[in-house]
């Protein structure tokens, strides 16, 4: 159980506050409720690139990471298609400095040229080198759209290509900092040994003068049901044959969500797995194999992805998976197979939470579903499921027509 404080700021903060007497460290989680999902088609990545901006400077403060590591503190971000959350970790003493900080660059950032010029270049250079120029890089580029056909989840967070990034305007930046990177799209949770008075206080002193701004209505374009199977072949050079199979799942707040992911465990989360057992281990078809779910707040993807063993058709493992997947939809857990995977889910959430980052960047995030006890709520609704709830939704989710499959085929057994 997380126990935390909740309370919202005149110009429409929304702050959490979780108390740890055991360390002496503390958390400034800010979370904004923009990702890649609210860019335009015409113009992606850019909300990856603002998060690398966001750390370019702001109008009192020219070098964000100096100031934090002086303080003996670390920072970082991430983007999703869905958030932007930037985090810093610090001795607790020094909290000020991670407000001071992060308030300065909600309220102004630099806009300079200069800035935007040095950021652009680091992201082409990491498009490059991520997602182009390393074995199986582009798979999500090319899985996205195969996917996804209105929805902007099909595109990627790095964006569809160089060219959108190596376009951006300084007005492009002014305009998504005035929409999106204001106190009323964000979330901070901060974490620590502290007291909730000082807490109310420090915010305040911080945040409280910034001005209110507009949170942005999100209106996007509804992703309509698959009723055809996709299918696509790339070739590459990659050491193995690679296989991609995405079946679209329910949306974060749904509770299809919880039983589709337990029944990624069940079929290949660990070695102990289904598809790993008969796939790999006795049928020798595959020389790794996984299934996940992306955790997308709106409909995601279940997927199962591995590598081909060497010799083996895609044709032949394509039937024995499905072979699988068919007995997902017929045959019952036993009650203790479904109990030891409730319980190495529990534990592996109990792990994480081990961490005071995680804790903040768990309860941000539920916040911003609706309910940041809603982070303690998860385990119950996962032990609800049954074997009957993962055997429905299995029959619904694992549907020919309703897969996307990409298929990296090595070149040198390119046919």
């Amino acid at each position: 159980m997380i126990q935390f404080e909740r309370f919202e700021l005149e110009n429409g903060l929304k702050v959490l506050f979780h108390k740890d007497i055991t360390t002496p460290m503390a958390v400034v989680n800010t979370l904004y409720d923009v990702g890649a999902r609210d860019e335009s088609e015409e113009h992606t990545g850019f909300a990856h690139l603002f998060e690398h901006l966001m750390f370019g400077g702001s109008k009192n403060i020219s070098d964000f990471d100096t100031q934090l590591q002086m303080a003996g503190g670390e920072s970082n971000a991430f983007t999703s298609n869905d958030i932007t959350n930037y985090y810093d970790v610090l001795p607790a003493n020094n909290l000020d400095t991670a407000l001071w900080l992060e308030s300065d660059r909600m309220l102004s950032l630099a806009f300079t040229e200069k800035s935007l010029e040095v950021q652009r270049n680091v992201v082409i250079e990491e498009f490059k080198q991520r997602y182009l120029n390393q074995p199986y890089g582009d798979v999500w580029l090319q899985l996205r759209p195969l996917a996804y056909k209105e929805h902007p989840y099909k595109w990627a967070t790095i964006g569809k290509e160089l060219s959108h990034i190596e376009q951006t305007k300084m007005e492009d930046v002014k305009n998504f900092f005035a929409k999106f990177y204001n106190p009323s799209n964000a979330i901070l949770c901060i974490a620590g040994n502290f007291e909730l008075a000082t807490i109310k206080e420090k915010v305040n002193y911080w945040f409280g003068a910034i001005p209110k701004g507009l949170k942005p209505p999100r209106i996007l374009p509804k992703e309509p049901i698959q009723t055809e199977y996709h299918e696509l072949t790339i070739e590459r050079n990659v050491p193995a044959n690679a296989f991609y199979y995405a079946f679209k799942m329910a949306e974060r707040k749904s509770p299809e969500y919880y039983i589709t992911d337990l029944l990624s465990d069940y079929l290949g989360s660990e070695k102990s797995s289904n598809l790993y057992i008969s796939l790999k281990k006795e049928q020798k078809l595959a020389v790794e194999i996984n299934a996940y779910i992306t955790g997308s707040i709106d409909e995601g993807l279940f997927m199962i992805s591995g590598k081909l063993n060497e010799g083996i058709t895609f044709e032949a493992f394509d039937d024995a998976l499905w072979k699988e997947l068919q007995k997902a939809t017929e045959n019952e857990l036993s009650e203790k197979e479904l109990s030891r995977l409730k319980i190495k889910l529990r534990t592996a959430k109990e792990f994480q939470e081990q961490g005071l980052l995680n804790r903040a960047m768990n309860l941000s995030f539920f916040e911003l579903l609706g309910d940041a006890n809603g982070v303690n709520e998860e385990q119950e609704i996962y032990q609800q499921i049954t074997s009957k709830h993962l055997i429905q939704v299995a029959k619904n989710l694992l549907i020919k027509k309703r897969c996307s499959l990409l298929k990296v085929k090595a070149i040198a057994n390119a046919e």
